[in-house]
């Protein structure tokens, strides 16, 4: 049976820290359900509510709004500590969210040891990821290898002991070769099972719940963590991410079929930055790239690492469109660009062979090595954070959005001109 309500798909269309949160925010407005599909607590969405700032890093940012319901679905790795520690932080801000929240029976948990083993595995590696640290990654594996602890679990007292047993067993030999120790972990994982009967009382059927939903008409919104070019499988292997943050994802994370989403918007920056290690083709040069940083405010939000900035991407963002189906786009930071005198789009990579390339390459490595093909067009410098209207926005702006529509193959439908909600302009 056709879903009578709609789906919405918000999916990060670069490197990640696109502003996706704050996207949501503003969609969540008009819709009753708000699910994540994928991550964990090693990606964070900015909010700003007035004068108040929200950095929420495993609660759906449509939180935020009274009344809408905020699921986690089974994609996602749960650090409970830590998202119990976001709960009660946004409870004592004055956020209602009693009966609000609900987590997948089918998800699974981040323990302390994937933490202790991802920060051991990272520093001991020859090649750096750039991971966070937060134990994303052992997560993963462990669900990959059909050794990890799901809500569900914490169901049988027996079956949790041994397969935690198991688990820790197996973790404490791999940090004793890596020489390291394991500090605090029994205190850790004391304060995470502690939570067990507080998480249970939040459990749910995800997938069920947002289906019937959809049968009754209601309006749901799934947001991903990361951005397209992180996904496990379409991103820039190795240097990703551990989960599918493409919009497949989203049927996957939630528990829904793929037919009953209506629509997935991509988002970019009005420029390109990436946090970790990896290949950045467009990044600019050294004082630009400071200079953008500084502009835009590009620090992780929960590393507080600086990102590196590059010009937009076009060829990475085509790419975007095609692995999500696009059916829009939405460009945040515009009004970084509001004092240059030109800005530049990547629309082709030329190769170490001499040729020129306009689809993002499977092999990585040689994303370091190619040129970007730039194309230059005459900046506005003007104020736009005042601007409410797609027609006030100054000539060269508009003629800038109209040329990224033109080269990602999808229509802009909102457009960022600042941190506040007032502050996205709507198209169409």
């Amino acid at each position: 049976m056709t879903a009578r309500g709609s789906c919405t798909v918000i999916v990060g269309a670069q490197w990640g820290d696109e502003g996706k949160g704050k996207i949501v925010d503003v969609l969540a407005e008009n819709v009753d359900i708000v699910a994540r599909y994928q991550g964990g607590a090693n990606a964070g969405h900015t909010v700003h509510v007035g004068d108040d700032e929200f950095v929420l890093h495993q609660i759906p940012s449509g939180i935020l709004h009274p009344g809408r319901r905020c699921l986690l679905g089974n994609g996602v790795v749960l650090d409970v500590r830590q998202f119990f520690q976001e709960y009660d932080g946004v409870v004592a801000r004055g956020i209602d969210i009693d009966g609000r929240i609900g987590v997948s029976y089918r998800a699974q948990l981040l323990m302390p040891y994937h933490q202790l083993l991802d920060k051991a595995v990272e520093h001991a590696a020859a090649t750096k990821i750039g991971t966070t640290g937060r134990g994303i990654g052992p997560a993963y594996e462990d669900k990959a290898g059909r050794r990890g602890v799901r809500v569900a679990d914490l169901l049988n007292q027996d079956r949790l002991a041994k397969r935690i047993e198991a688990a820790r067993s197996r973790v404490e030999g791999k940090l004793d070769e890596l020489g390291v120790p394991a500090a605090r972990l029994d205190e850790a994982m004391d304060e995470t099972l502690a939570l067990s009967d507080r998480l249970l009382a939040i459990a749910s059927d995800v997938g069920p719940e947002i289906s019937a939903a959809l049968e009754e008409g209601k309006h749901v919104l799934l947001e991903g963590a990361q951005g397209t070019a992180l996904d496990l499988d379409h991103g820039t292997y190795p240097f990703v991410t551990s989960s599918n943050t493409t919009a497949g994802g989203a049927a996957t994370g939630t528990g829904i079929g793929p037919t009953s989403i209506t629509d997935v918007i991509g988002i970019v920056k009005a420029y390109t930055t990436r946090v970790g290690e990896g290949p950045l083709p467009s990044a600019m040069t050294q004082e630009m790239d400071e200079h953008v940083r500084k502009l835009g405010g590009e620090f992780g939000a929960t590393t507080g690492r600086p990102r590196r900035c590059g010009w937009f991407d076009a060829v990475l963002t085509r790419y975007a469109s095609q692995v999500n189906g696009l059916t829009g786009i939405a460009v945040t930071k515009l009004d970084v660009f509001d004092t240059m005198p030109e800005v530049k789009i990547a629309t082709a990579y030329r190769m170490p062979d001499g040729k020129e390339r306009r689809f993002f390459p499977a092999d990585t490595w040689s994303l370091s090595e190619i040129e970007p093909v730039y194309e230059t067009m005459p900046g506005w410098e003007a104020p736009t954070g005042d601007v409410r209207k797609l027609e006030d926005l100054p000539k060269n702006a508009r003629a800038y959005l109209d040329r990224i529509e033109e080269l990602t193959n999808a229509p802009v439908r909102w457009v960022s001109v600042g941190t506040k909600r007032s502050q996205i302009i709507p198209i169409g």
